[in-house]
């Protein structure tokens, strides 16, 4: 059985800096990056608000999902965003 897969959007505020990231546990990780338990890019930036996600059913297609958008302009990261989350609220909550 396949493991399912997910890409998220984690911004500093609305407009800020953006991280892209995946992973097989969403809530885990986006609870790791609210908290600041790993040092990294989330940390250091300050995002810590979940804007957007996307699910898949298997890890392997959002790893690809990620590194297509990771080659995004800018614009387009926010058109996504805009397009789920109009007032890119925290979706952290929504996930239980």
């Amino acid at each position: 059985m396949e493991k399912e897969g997910f890409v998220y959007i984690m911004a500093s505020a609305r407009n800020g800096t953006l991280y892209i990231g995946v992973t097989s546990d969403l809530i885990q990780r986006v609870w790791q990056h609210r908290e600041g338990i790993a040092d990294g890019f989330t940390k250091k930036y300050g995002c810590k608000t979940l804007v957007w996600y996307q699910q898949f059913g298997d890890i392997e297609q959002a790893i690809k999902r990620e590194k297509q958008m990771k080659e995004w302009k800018r614009l387009w990261k926010l058109r996504v965003i805009e397009e789920m989350n109009p007032g890119w609220d925290d979706l952290f909550e929504s996930l239980f």
